[in-house]
């Protein structure tokens, strides 16, 4: 099995300097294969380091230090070693550049691994935003897909801001048009999970006054089609759904699943 995982961390928000022993003792108790990683604060805080000083992960981020300008970031952190990396500014419109995709190559004992950790635009009006956002993501998996039919599926892992039922989430199930020919991904926690999976919820502190809470908005997603059993979603849970030492550690429940090889 691989054990894969995501979350968003929230960054500095909130009561960040006490949210940060929660994180890293949450993270540590996972013990992930490897973990997707949205709102990654790159500066005082620096969780990357941490990452790699405190957990021994090998580590991707997006944007790269260049061009880094608010101190925000998505992360790939891996047990094994990263091969090679990559990133690519998505669709926002007419805001400035901000969001990614963050890709890593991954050496892994079964089988090289392609990873893949975005955080899509957020905005309940925004649903034909992301659309195009997750159509540049898989026409990026597409290309890089390797041409054996017995490579382990790519996985896409998140913080994509659409409900399970959304347009978004149905055209990459295929559950709706593809946005690319013959690609579409598993929902791990549709296959798996117990539940809705609130991943953002009014059961944690920081979501009481959001203005509609129990959303299922963080994914893990392996592509399709794919030799069986290979990428199968085993088991889905989510995490950091407790507190530790009275203090949770985001506004965010993360998804750990585990994946057939």
């Amino acid at each position: 099995m691989i054990r894969v995982a995501t979350w968003n961390l929230w960054c500095r928000h909130g009561n960040w300097q006490e949210r940060q022993p929660a994180i890293f003792s949450t993270l540590a108790a996972l013990d992930a294969d490897i973990v997707g990683l949205q709102e990654v604060s790159t500066k005082d805080p620096d969780h990357v380091a941490q990452l790699r000083s405190e957990l021994g992960y090998h580590t991707a981020v997006s944007p790269d230090e260049q061009h880094d300008r608010w101190g925000i970031a998505n992360v790939i952190a891996s047990r094994w070693p990263i091969i090679s990396h990559g990133w690519q500014y998505l669709d926002v419109g007419d805001m400035p550049p901000h969001r990614t995709v963050l890709w890593a190559h991954i050496s892994a004992p079964v089988g090289d691994l392609m990873v893949y950790c975005t955080h899509l635009s957020h905005g309940f009006d925004n649903s034909a935003l992301r659309q195009r956002q997750l159509a540049e993501i898989c026409e990026l998996i597409v290309a890089q897909r390797s041409d054996d039919n017995d490579s382990y599926p790519p996985i896409l892992i998140g913080d994509l801001n659409a409900v399970p039922e959304s347009d978004e989430i149905r055209r990459l199930t295929g559950l709706g048009p593809a946005y690319v020919a013959r690609f579409v991904t598993t929902d791990a926690w549709a296959q798996r999970g117990d539940g809705v999976g609130a991943t953002y919820s009014s059961n944690n502190p920081y979501v009481v006054d959001s203005a509609w809470p129990e959303r299922r908005l963080d994914y893990i997603m392996s592509g399709w089609p794919r030799p069986r059993p290979k990428g199968n979603p085993v088991s889905a849970e989510r995490f950091g759904i407790e507190p530790v030492d009275g203090v949770v550690a985001s506004d965010h429940y993360g998804v750990i699943a585990e994946l057939a090889t």
